[in-house]
């Protein structure tokens, strides 16, 4: 067991060292067992945060992820979560003006994170097999930028099946009702 945490740990390191050395905009993290993000990694990208744009930590276990997180990475266009067990995002996802792109799809979603209707560049919100009900659609309606909302296999309710198309401009790509998600 200790040995996986530490090639673990390891593997973590090397990506963060190779997006600081590289100076890439992209830092991934995805499939790194992280249940949460890693404090010591704001100090090490503490001079390259800026020109971060895209963080993947899919298919980890994350619960939450903090405020600082979000204040940190101000200048994020795409925020991959996909695969984890968030149910909420801080309500400093506000402070991601340039985020174009969210995927939160295969979390622990019951609520709709309204916080993302704030944010001006937002295209693509993807929450896909979730457990959401309720979609606040007058919301997302505003948006200029949005593009496309997957909700997919989400239990959505009647009401917003409903209401829902003639208020939007953007794709929201639902499933019928009752629909279940294919097995893994």
């Amino acid at each position: 067991m200790l040995k996986k945490m530490g090639e673990a740990v390891a593997r973590v390191a090397r990506k963060v060292n190779e997006t600081v050395e590289s100076g890439s905009d992209t830092l991934d993290l995805a499939e790194c067992k992280l249940v949460s993000f890693p404090i010591g990694i704001y100090k090490v990208l503490r001079n390259v945060t800026d020109q971060i744009h895209l963080i993947t930590l899919a298919n980890n276990e994350l619960k939450s992820l903090t405020s600082k997180f979000m204040t940190t990475f101000c200048q994020l266009r795409e925020l991959r979560l996909e695969g984890n067990f968030l149910h909420r995002l801080p309500n400093e996802v506000s402070t991601l003006q340039h985020l174009k792109a969210i995927d939160l799809s295969r979390n622990q979603f019951r609520d709709f994170p309204e916080q993302l209707t704030t944010l001006p560049a937002l295209e693509t919100i993807n929450l896909e097999e979730n457990d959401i009900v309720d979609v606040p659609v007058e919301k997302l309606a505003t948006m200029p930028a949005l593009r496309s909302v997957n909700l997919r296999f989400n239990p959505l309710s009647a009401e917003v099946r409903v209401i829902a198309p003639p208020l939007i401009k953007f794709d929201m790509l639902v499933s019928p009702e009752g629909a279940r998600p294919p097995p893994p």
